[in-house]
């Protein structure tokens, strides 16, 4: 068997037909990804009983007779920011490096549920803050595409994953663009679903108001069948949202005819010339699949990077009080008193990129600052999200690139925090507006270099989403033809 090439309709037909039992793949996949790991590092520690675990239930189901689940057999790396009971759970910090959580998150328990297999916790930025997962305490990911550049942040372990073959799919968190952007730089399929459409519950928390869980996948079949998977209500979190659970691949059925595409004229300034040739070739072919295609305008755009780095850091620095050095997490070795003991433990456990935010949050939660900066980022927010109801009045979806440019090496900005930041200038509206988007490939650059298509929709209509880009897959988009 070939990890590398399974899909999950794959993998059910041939546990069903008999080919190979769900254990014989569960350590295949093991023996690959452990094998492959020293090239990326993209598994920051593997769990497996746990996917033996997995692969007998589901081999017993097929035994009986019984449905094995939609995602039957699948080897699965998930973030690890995404809480595992009894799975070492570190958010890439050395404050949570013998974290072992006493229960699993929502969207785990339902994955397992489905069938899958989880073969380890995927590499990430330090709770989730980064563009380039580079911010780890367990080492920085490499691209597998090309090991001097980075995968993309924060979810890079798991994009990595995918991309490297040693996981069917996986499971990221976005913020701020942590799931697409990994996704363009690696070439695979990244999705961050409405706000609300996936239960945080067992989410580590960084920015609780712009937090979502969402798929990476090779084929865009798969990302919605893993979607699918997991979205739906849960009472364990008051955020997420009753609006049902459509069949997200019923309605793929290659057919564009009529349907509106709004490029935003904001999104195409200061585009690496390659990547905007990519985006305009994928443009193009979705024309000629049937789409209309028109210009508009998202003018509270310019004011995004503003907003977002204010609202995540604020909320970023609440979330991160937590960790304090009492309770679950590291704590420095004999402090001389309590204060002390705070200060060590934070100074010592936090990396660079936390501390930075956590400052920059407390600063404009801080009296005389809250109306200044944090309130007044609140309304641009409602903007953002204005200009985008105003625009779906006008087209079906909108398509952005996903980075102004493709991978760059390992520590080509690290020492430039703006110059980092500015790398998701396409990403946070989504996040901020809180609607599903994803990235698709759309071809590589004369270097080879992977460059991924945003398609953007209105609130709950990942259907919508999934039938263009599954329709743009089918006629070789990804090819970047």
């Amino acid at each position: 068997m070939d990890i590398a090439q399974l899909t999950l309709d794959r993998i059910r037909e041939d546990l069903i037909a008999r080919r190979y039992s769900a254990a014989e793949l569960a350590t295949e996949a093991l023996r690959l990804a452990e094998a492959e790991n020293p090239k990326t590092n993209a598994y920051i520690h593997f769990c497996p009983e746990r996917a033996l675990d997995a692969a007998r239930r589901v081999d017993g189901k097929i035994a009986n007779g019984e449905d094995p689940g939609a995602l039957a057999g699948a080897a699965v790396a998930v973030k690890d920011v995404i809480v595992t009971k009894d799975v070492r759970t570190t958010c890439g910090s050395r404050l949570l490096a013998n974290y072992i959580p006493p229960y699993d998150a929502t969207a785990v328990i339902r994955m397992e549920r489905a069938g899958a297999m989880i073969l380890g916790k995927a590499n990430c930025d330090e709770f989730a803050m980064g563009s380039s997962n580079e911010n780890s305490a367990f080492g920085a990911v490499r691209n597998p595409v090309d090991p001097e550049r980075v995968p993309g942040g924060s979810s890079g372990g798991p994009a990595a994953a995918v991309a490297q073959g040693t996981a069917v799919v996986s499971l990221g968190s976005d913020t701020g663009g942590s799931i697409r952007q990994p996704a363009s730089f690696c070439g695979v399929v990244g999705v961050t679903p409405t706000y609300g459409r996936v239960s945080r519950y067992g989410l580590v928390a960084f920015a609780s108001s712009l937090d979502h869980i969402g798929p990476f996948a090779r084929t865009v079949s798969d990302a919605a069948a893993l979607l699918h998977a997991i979205a739906g209500r849960d009472e364990m979190d008051s955020t997420s949202a009753f609006a049902p659970v459509p069949d997200y691949r019923a309605g793929m059925n290659g057919g564009l005819r009529g349907v509106k595409l709004g490029l935003p004229r904001e999104y195409f300034k200061g585009l690496a010339s390659e990547t905007g040739n990519r985006i305009e070739a994928g443009v193009g072919l979705l024309k000629k699949l049937g789409c209309e295609v028109r210009e508009i305008s998202l003018p509270a755009t310019d004011y995004a990077i503003a907003c977002y780095y204010i609202i995540c850091t604020a909320e970023a620095s609440s979330n991160l009080a937590r960790y304090d050095g009492v309770r679950y997490t590291t704590r420095s070795a004999s402090p001389p008193n309590l204060i002390d003991m705070y200060r060590a433990s934070r100074g010592e456990g936090f990396g660079a990129e936390c501390k930075r935010r956590i400052m920059l949050g407390t600063y404009v939660l801080s009296a005389g600052y809250y109306d200044a900066y944090y309130l007044k980022a609140q309304k641009v927010r409602a903007l953002i999200a204005r200009d985008f109801q105003q625009a779906f009045e006008k087209v079906d979806a909108i398509v952005t690139p996903v980075s102004p440019f493709p991978a760059f090496k390992i520590g080509e900005k690290i020492d430039d925090p703006m110059e980092m930041y500015l790398s998701d200038i396409y990403t946070i509206t989504g996040d901020l507006a809180g609607i599903p988007c994803m990235s698709v490939p759309c071809g590589k650059t004369a270097a080879g270099l992977p460059v991924g298509m945003q398609i953007l929709t209105n609130h709950f209509d990942e259907p919508g989403m999934f039938r263009i880009a599954d329709a743009y897959e089918r006629a070789g988009g990804f090819a970047g033809a």
